[in-house]
């Protein structure tokens, strides 16, 4: 496709940004993030009062409640963000790691070290904290960032985007480090995912469609964030403290994320001591309980489950419940319908916990822990770049390693190949 002049122009400079980028010190990029984190807490009204545009403007059209909770920016999101941004300031930089060499017979020595990939692209919708995270995380690892936040969070990221870049420009470093096509609408994610050249790689962060859209249509090398139809699994043996708090957490502390379950799957022998309880303690809270005959003949208020309902990422308080005959059956059941994002099982057998972990194949696999901890701030990371599902550079929770590639140095003395 052709890409305007004034698109190819904001590309061009985040190329040249970004080799001013990664001649930073450490401690400079150190530096520029908590000048970003103070300039937010600053800018908090500001933001709140932009927010409060896009959340009116989201209301109108109908968006979900769900995307409505992620679109949402108040006070306490903002520190959040601004700690989140000084973690980030904090953590090790993986510029320049050594990650393996040796030497040569003929004595030539090579080293493999960590660089930064120079352009980061990102595409995502109605999620104005992945605009603060991502451009973070790009800086500390080398890189510029070019972000298309999608018109839900227009005036949101608007504010945050310049808020950043003056940042920036207060510890004299080049305001192109950190650049939007917002303003460009459709046009500049559809130039992102043809800017080969000017892009390094593309991170898709949103929907399946979306997702599946930058996958299909890009020209440019892609990491691929995933839908989350996360399961959890009540093994014979499972607790039912363990599990009554884990589901819940894992469906209601925050049901518009990723991470939250949607589909339990309940062995068939631990059925009429768990589900009845399980099922109460999540309508307590507003859930909708999508159950199979057997979950409907336990507990009152269940909505018939179908097919489709095995494969929905609710996003929202729904929650699928399916009594399976053994572990066998819950395997197969997540292998047919999981999107290799995360998978949990709760059980005292730690024969079962083995073989679960070993046998699921996703991103993250838990044994008795909620699938809420899937995320680059609980994994130690500050933030995260999204939660990759594919098998190729990067899988999981993606923090500034996965912002980097490495290069090989050859340090020789007059060596010639013979």
């Amino acid at each position: 496709m052709s890409i305007p002049d004034a698109l190819l122009d904001r590309f061009r400079a985040a190329k040249t940004a970004s080799r001013e980028v990664a001649r930073l010190t450490s401690g400079e990029k150190a530096e520029a993030l908590r000048a970003i984190a103070t300039a937010l807490e600053a800018a908090a009204p500001r933001i709140i009062e932009a927010n409060a545009v896009d959340l009116e403007r989201g209301r109108t059209e109908g968006i979900a409640t769900g995307l409505l909770d992620r679109l949402l920016l108040d006070a306490g999101r903002i520190s959040s963000l601004a700690t989140a941004v000084r973690d980030v300031a904090a953590l090790h930089d993986p510029v320049g790691q050594v990650v393996g060499g040796h030497r040569l017979p003929n004595g030539v020595a090579l080293e493999q070290i960590r660089v930064p990939f120079g352009v980061v692209a990102v595409i995502y919708e109605a999620r104005p904290n992945v605009t603060v995270d991502i451009a973070a995380l790009a800086l500390r690892s080398g890189n510029a960032v070019l972000l298309r936040g999608g018109s839900a969070a227009r005036e949101s990221n608007m504010v945050l985007v310049e808020v950043m870049r003056d940042a920036l420009v207060g510890r004299g470093i080049t305001a192109d480090a950190i650049q939007s096509v917002d303003d460009f609408g459709r046009e500049g994610a559809n130039a992102l995912m043809n800017a080969r050249g000017y892009v390094d790689v593309l991170v898709p962060r949103g929907s399946a469609q979306l997702i599946e859209t930058v996958v299909t249509q890009s020209t440019v090398p892609v990491i691929e964030t995933g839908a989350g139809n996360v399961h959890i699994f009540l093994d014979e043996t499972a607790p039912a403290d363990w599990t009554n708090d884990i589901v819940v957490n894992a469906k209601v502390q925050r049901p518009s994320v990723c991470n939250a379950v949607e589909t339990v799957l309940v062995h068939r022998a631990a059925a009429d001591r768990l589900v009845p309880d399980l099922v109460a303690a999540l309508q307590a809270q507003g859930v909708t309980v999508h159950g199979d005959d057997v979950v409907g003949s336990l507990g009152s208020g269940i909505v018939p489950a179908t097919e489709a309902d095995w494969a929905t990422e609710y996003l929202d308080l729904d929650i699928a419940m399916h009594v399976v005959a053994d572990l066998d059956e819950a395997l197969e059941h997540i292998r047919t319908y999981s999107t290799g994002h995360t998978e949990s099982i709760i059980t005292t057998d730690s024969r079962n916990a083995d073989r679960f972990l070993a046998e699921v194949d996703s991103a993250v696999v838990m044994a008795n822990a909620s699938t809420r901890f899937t995320d680059g701030g609980e994994f130690g990371f500050g933030a995260e770049v999204g939660i990759s599902t594919q098998k190729l550079h990067a899988r999981g929770p993606m923090g500034l390693a996965e912002l980097t590639s490495t290069k090989w140095l050859a340090r020789g003395s007059g060596q010639v190949r013979g």
